[in-house]
């Protein structure tokens, strides 16, 4: 569902991206939407399936046990990414706390996607090919340091993917893929494996 839009796209320019990201923060975005701005447009995302949020509640909970006291996992934080004039919101972002607490309270900017040192998007049915195509390039573009993909809509089946050290032509060098059942390291600062097993919808 779009909100709102930029003619021909233009979300680049600093005029029409002002104009998208004060429209950006004025919404009232109806409990559990999420509001993204892409291709020079508004986008209203739905509320996720009850597996989705199990999902990201098993990968924020193992997460945790690891995570350096200066790092913080937000579930609702819109990350701009500056060279395309886009903005998300993941299902979960790791950002130091630093970051957080010097943020203007005032405003409900945006953080920038480079700051982020994890990004997790789990697909939905209706979003699964920008989370696999627009938001790898995106996140890879930003220098998000590590991207992870849980894909419950693999054509392989369900998949869980990482993807690290990123491209500035938008893909990443490395990339580690498992599926559903088989563990998932998540290297340094978190040290840690995804028991992709217990996953919802996992078999």
């Amino acid at each position: 569902m779009t909100a709102a839009f930029v003619e021909n796209g233009q979300a680049s320019d600093g005029r029409a991206w002002d104009y998208l990201l004060q429209t950006w923060r004025e919404l009232d975005v109806p409990e559990g939407w999420r509001a993204e701005i892409d291709e020079g447009q508004i986008v209203l995302v739905p509320p996720p399936h009850a597996h989705h949020n199990g999902i990201a509640a098993r990968v924020q909970r193992r997460l945790y046990a690891t995570l350096p006291e200066d790092l913080e996992i937000y579930q609702t934080l819109g990350i701009h990414i500056a060279p395309l004039g886009k903005l998300y919101v993941p299902d979960l972002v790791v950002m130091p706390t630093e970051l957080i607490a010097a943020a203007d309270p005032e405003t409900s900017d945006p953080m920038d996607a480079s700051e982020a040192l994890l990004v997790v998007e789990i697909t939905s049915r209706g979003n699964a090919r920008e989370d696999r195509t627009k938001k790898y390039r995106a996140y890879a573009r930003a220098g998000v340091p590590m991207y992870l993909l849980i894909d419950r809509f693999d054509t392989r089946g369900p998949m869980v993917t990482l993807f690290t050290e990123p491209n500035e032509d938008g893909t990443f060098k490395h990339t580690d893929a498992v599926p559903f059942g088989k563990p998932l390291t998540v290297p340094s600062p978190f040290d840690v494996q995804l028991p992709t097993g217990e996953f919802p919808g996992a078999s």
